[in-house]
């Protein structure tokens, strides 16, 4: 990834549209940001290039599709040496049930979110990821009960006011 990419405020208005609507025309972007329409795709394909912009997905509302259950799920490992990290992030990498985890410093090694029919469908999960031996020591869930607030689109201009 470049890091060394300036961004400007274009930039940052660029990424913030296409977090809100990532389907939204070049044109409509470009009218957006207030920028020509070929200004516009060479400064979008330049943050993609840099990695920047890493790629564009639709969200989705699971609960339309079927009853789901979330559980936050924090994880410590028997053994803290750098493989027994790398085979249990490996082991999370296949697990699609797992649609979050990240690493934590403090008394948990991992926080997880996992996505499951139901509690009985959830357990069974759990079960099988301490069968198969990637170090979990202890486990302890946490059934969202409603969600409050779910961003998937970060605060990037506020946080790039910050590096001024």
């Amino acid at each position: 990834m470049n890091t060394s990419l300036k961004l400007d405020v274009y930039d940052l208005k660029i990424i913030d549209v296409l977090q809100r609507d990532g389907r939204i025309t070049k044109v409509k972007l470009a009218e957006a940001v207030h920028l020509s329409p070929t200004a516009t795709w060479e400064r979008l394909r330049r943050l993609e290039e840099a990695g920047i912009i890493t790629g564009y997905q639709a969200r989705i509302d699971l609960n339309r599709i079927s009853p789901t259950t979330t559980v936050m799920v924090e994880i410590t490992l028997k053994r803290h040496r750098s493989e027994d990290f790398k085979e249990f992030e490996k082991a999370v990498l296949t697990m699609p049930e797992i649609t979050g985890c990240w690493a934590t410093g403090g008394g948990v090694d991992y926080m997880m979110q996992v996505v499951a029919a139901d509690v009985n469908s959830y357990q069974r999960f759990m079960d099988q990821l301490l069968e198969s031996n990637v170090g979990v020591d202890r486990y302890f869930s946490y059934i969202v009960t409603k969600p409050v607030k779910e961003v998937s689109a970060p605060p990037v201009t506020s946080l790039a006011e910050d590096l001024s």
